[in-house]
């Protein structure tokens, strides 16, 4: 039995839909095999047809070896092989792009986004929501410098972008006509999937819930891998930064005028000029000012460059469980 759903046809079990459950993973060999259990039995017991479809991101552990032994036992279990580390972003592409489900969930296979959260997300669903965010509630697991950085950067981007970022996370329902939206209209490389799911628009919905500890292995983000994420998420979504620029630089000329006119009156009131310090100062203020701009600019063209290149998101080595005239074979679209 199939029916129509906002723009696609998905099969239906009974009275049900399929959800597709889109899971990237790192080397996270250890756990998966319990996420995905874990995953199941919500969506048993929520008595939907459903497809999880695990993205290996390019593991260098057996990852894709328990995803293969997942999809021998289930066969509603499906993975996808990267040819390396694309990143989340891109892994997280390659599963929408995949996905057949009249709803698309993304989530950690860490565990750390709750399953039990699913059922409440698809009564948002139900009840109209094209987006349901799962918003972050309580990070006491994550340490001071970690918890404030992300507040301070997700005010920031929210002033700056007019996003809600407060919260902000992976963890989301979309309908399918936002995946389609997501995968087919939008062509960007460079992609901040937490800002592209708001910017989409519709009706949306958001459920709190509290973060927890990883139950097998380590966290994957280094503070490097934040930091570029952070710059992607910035470059994308808000041209602010270059506004930083002309502040500068009123910044500098009020400077130089006060400067100016310290000097020019000490001379008239026959003092000598303290030239040497004046100097030192305002070339280092100046050249530091010249520099930021320079890398402001600089962080925008290297976004550019990397769009016009033109290069695909991912490249898929692999696949278990899936046709092979998926869409995930499309990766150079």
């Amino acid at each position: 039995m199939s029916a129509e759903h906002s723009g696609g046809t998905v099969t239906t079990v009974g009275s049900s839909f399929v959800v597709s459950i889109v899971l990237p993973a790192y080397n996270e060999a250890l756990g998966l095999g319990a996420a995905v259990e874990s995953i199941r039995k919500v969506l048993h017991s929520s008595d939907v047809g459903y497809e999880i479809i695990v993205v290996d991101d390019g593991s260098s552990d057996a990852t894709f070896k328990e995803i293969e032994r997942l999809n021998a036992s289930d066969g509603n279990i499906k993975g996808i092989r990267l040819s390396r580390k694309f990143g989340k972003e891109s892994a997280l592409l390659a599963g929408l792009r995949t996905a057949d489900g009249a709803v698309a969930i993304t989530m950690d296979a860490d565990l750390q986004h709750p399953p039990e959260l699913i059922p409440e997300m698809l009564k948002e669903w139900r009840n109209g929501a094209k987006v349901v965010h799962a918003m972050k509630r309580d990070r006491q697991i994550d340490g001071w410098f970690t918890r404030s950085s992300a507040a301070l950067f997700n005010k920031l981007l929210s002033l700056t972008s007019g996003l809600n970022m407060r919260g902000a996370s992976d963890f989301k329902l979309l309908d399918r006509t936002v995946i389609n939206l997501l995968v087919d209209e939008l062509p960007e490389r460079g992609r901040f999937y937490r800002g592209l799911a708001g910017w989409a628009g519709f009706k949306q919905s958001s459920v709190p819930f509290d973060v927890v500890e990883r139950d097998t292995g380590k966290g994957k983000w280094s503070g490097f891998a934040l930091f570029d994420l952070a710059l992607t998420a910035i470059t994308s979504f808000t041209s602010a930064p270059l506004r930083v620029i002309t502040i500068l630089g009123a910044v500098t000329l009020v400077f130089g005028i006060v400067v100016s006119v310290e000097a020019l009156w000490s001379w008239f009131r026959g003092y000598s000029v303290s030239g040497f310090v004046t100097i030192i100062i305002t070339l280092l203020l100046i050249g530091s000012f010249i520099m930021i701009s320079l890398g402001i600019i600089g962080e925008y063209i290297a976004k550019i460059y990397a769009e016009v290149k033109d290069r695909p998101p991912y490249i898929v080595e692999s696949t278990c469980g899936l046709d092979r005239n998926s869409r995930s074979q499309t990766s150079f679209d």
